[in-house]
């Protein structure tokens, strides 16, 4: 390989909601150079890659940031962290405004105010939002953007972020880039457990099948503190087509039903959690399928839930189309999806200061990758992308100040010197899968990445709490899971890439095999179920208050995991550690 060595004062990984607005305000710094890598185009990369048809976070008329954070803490079960909530909830209407400024439809009614659909959302025409992201931040002078390169590691000294290593996957090129401060904004981790529908239409998924959990097993491998991973966030969907069902269920008022008839949502209560919960047991108990109840909607309200479809979710209204089954004359049949780690709906990822620090100096993150701030969806996404870049300015700026008042020594070169050996080791390890010929003996037995993704979806299934065990899980299956996963993680060297693509597909398992990991060592630390489905602990069947307290956790070097119990950051409190900035 070919090798490439870059420089920056920011590298931002991940050009996604987060990663795109956090380099449109990096734009106002005309001092910090600020390089994106994306491993896809950045037009079309990431959550928002076919849009939204709505902004699921903004403070309505007539509530303030506060009730947001009191929504987000309720739906949570008080497993959040309260200050970052606010921070970013004191932005969602900012960072709205700069939407709408920068040309997205966002609907107005007669008096110029947006059209609200329930208490915290506004309805927008938003199949153009990626795009409209992508170009605000390529347009900025002092932003590069780097696409189709798939980072797989950060360089760290002594805890401190000193860069990232990566590779072209179409091209034969090793990327060493050098920075003073890296943004994680690669979202969350898809594809850990066995989906709803196999073969070909495997990646029909509620979460984007391409967000691997890569920042996620870089900041574990790096020794990163990470937060609540045991929170998993399973969608209920649109079966079949795992197509959302809240724009149904706001959009039309439709009421969970069973197949008796009975309306069953406030039986269970409605948190998000508790509505999949809900579907889960009536199909367990024998009064599936359940559905979403709208047969009795008008014509014009069927033609409204088209066209929504049709923006975000096109092959449900395809579904609706083809068959002669629209809403109107056939009730929506429900299921939850597989589990999915993602900070944007749940309380998992990187554990964060009140600046989107993490605890390794130099790295913030934001976005679906950040922990303890639920509930963010896209604005959140763009007040954490926003936050992050202010408090990347002020450390980019601080070490540059530092940097001219400190002559380089001895120990600098001999850093330096440590850096590019260990990117020597990196660079062999990615041609260890390119150079390994195959050996066309019919004695010997090749796995393929995606033989490998595919046993570790079924481990995980199966051993931690899965859609074949209704998402239950117990201490004995979770250690036979952890011990399958170890086996596969232990497989993943001896793997083989016939061109860059296929490598990437290596490293994209490894993060999703180190991931899980990370997972069951979290759901086997927190002894109670707090979040049925979510989290459903057939051991500890009961939500306890003595269990009201983050479970955290650390690879130590030696590569075993670390449980870190912390208090809960409330009442107004605001988390500011010196283990992030020491």
């Amino acid at each position: 390989m070919k090798t490439k060595k870059l420089e920056t004062d920011v590298l931002i990984i991940g050009g996604g909601t987060a990663g795109c607005f956090a380099a449109y305000t990096l734009g106002k710094e005309a001092g910090v150079s600020v390089l994106i890598a994306e491993k896809a185009n950045i037009k079309r990369s990431g959550c928002l890659a076919a849009g939204v048809n709505a902004l699921n976070a903004y403070i309505t008329e007539g509530h303030v940031p506060q009730d947001y954070v009191d929504y987000a803490k309720k739906d949570a079960h008080g497993i959040v962290r309260e200050d970052l909530l606010l921070s970013m909830s004191e932005r969602l209407n900012h960072v709205t405004k700069v939407l709408d400024d920068l040309g997205l439809v966002i609907l107005k009614d007669e008096n110029g105010k947006y059209v609200v659909r329930g208490n915290r959302n506004i309805k927008i025409n938003g199949e153009n939002i990626k795009p409209l992201l992508a170009e605000a931040a390529m347009a900025q002078e002092n932003v590069t953007v780097l696409e189709r390169v798939n980072i797989t590691d950060y360089i760290i000294e002594e805890n401190e972020v000193k860069g990232a290593w990566g590779f072209n996957i179409e091209e034969n090129v090793f990327y060493d880039i050098r920075a003073k401060a890296i943004l994680c904004a690669t979202g969350g981790a898809a594809g850990l457990y066995r989906p709803n529908n196999p073969g070909f239409s495997r990646h029909k998924m509620w979460y984007s099948p391409f967000n691997t959990g890569a920042g996620f097993a870089m900041g574990i491998l790096a020794g990163a503190e990470m937060t609540t991973f045991e929170m998993r966030f399973i969608a209920l969907r649109c079966k079949d087509t795992i197509a959302p069902v809240g724009t149904i269920a706001q959009g039309v008022g439709a009421k969970q039903m069973n197949a008796h008839g009975e309306i069953y949502e406030t039986k269970y209560g409605l948190t998000t959690s508790q509505r999949l919960y809900g579907t889960v047991t009536e199909n367990r108990e024998g009064r599936g399928p359940c559905y979403l109840k709208t047969d009795e909607i008008s014509a014009a309200q069927e033609q409204d839930l088209y066209r929504a479809y049709l923006n975000m979710a096109p092959s449900q209204t395809l579904k609706w189309l083809e068959g002669s089954r629209g809403p109107a004359s056939e009730n929506v049949e429900i299921e939850g999806t597989e589990p999915y780690i993602v900070g944007g709906h749940t309380a998992s990822g990187y554990w964060i200061d009140n600046g989107r620090r993490t605890t390794v100096k130099g790295l913030f993150a934001a976005g679906d990758v950040a922990g303890g701030c639920p509930q963010k969806y896209v604005t959140g996404a763009l007040a954490e992308g926003e936050i992050a870049a202010e408090s990347m300015t002020e450390y980019v700026k601080a070490l540059k100040e530092k940097s001219k008042a400190v002559k380089e020594d001895a120990a600098v070169h001999k850093t330096e010197t440590m850096i590019d050996t260990a990117a020597a080791l990196k660079k062999k390890e990615y041609e260890s899968h390119l150079l390994a010929q195959k050996n066309d003996s019919e004695d010997t037995f090749f796995i393929t990445a995606e033989q490998l993704e595919e046993a570790m979806q079924k481990v995980m299934d199966q051993y931690a709490g899965g859609i074949a065990t209704d998402y239950q899980y117990n201490e004995e299956r979770l250690v036979i899971g952890e011990k399958r996963i170890g086996e596969l993680l232990g497989m993943v060297d001896e793997l083989k890439a016939k061109d860059m693509f296929e490598l990437k597909d290596i490293y994209e398992v490894r993060e999703r095999l180190i991931v899980c990991q990370t997972l069951i060592e979290h759901l086997r630390a927190r002894k109670e179920t707090r979040w049925h489905s979510f989290g459903e602990n057939t051991d500890y069947p009961e939500e306890s208050s003595k269990w009201l307290k983050y479970v955290n956790s650390k690879r130590k070097p030696d590569g075993e995991t670390e449980i870190i119990f912390r208090e809960l950051v409330t009442g107004g409190k605001v988390y500011e550690c010196t283990d992030f900035t020491e």
